[in-house]
């Protein structure tokens, strides 16, 4: 099993940074997916960023060149720098560690086997 605790949520001004942390305890899954998850205000669940086992990331089209995904096998964490932060970036942040599928590019299953969320971090972007 896996424990994962998302930390670094806050409210910042339109065009600061954040940066987001995902603690993992348990047994470290090192070939399995990583990425971040969030969901605006009457939203569904989006994906943000993935890394694989290989440390190839991939990014939502509305975050490239802003946010950066990242991670630390030997502290099983991983990270998101959030830079230029943007009012639509408000919502609820989560971190997910799940079997590498479609190259990583999916929101995994809540509940699924070996589908491991964190309970969230809030962000929120004023103008």
């Amino acid at each position: 099993q896996l424990q994962l605790v998302e930390s670094g949520g806050d409210s910042v001004q339109a065009g600061g940074s954040l940066t987001l942390s995902c603690a993992a305890s348990g047994y470290p899954y090192e070939s399995y997916c990583r990425g971040w998850f969030r969901q605006g205000p009457g939203k569904e669940v989006e994906g943000v960023a993935y890394i694989d086992k290989e440390g190839k990331t991939v990014y939502a089209d509305s975050v490239k060149g802003r946010f950066t995904i990242s991670k630390d096998t030997a502290k099983n964490t991983h990270s998101l720098q959030m830079d230029d932060l943007r009012p639509d970036d408000t919502g609820m942040y989560y971190c997910a560690v799940y079997p590498a599928r479609f190259d990583c590019v999916m929101v995994p299953q809540r509940g699924g086997l070996h589908h491991f969320w964190g309970r969230g971090t809030q962000v929120t972007v004023s103008s």
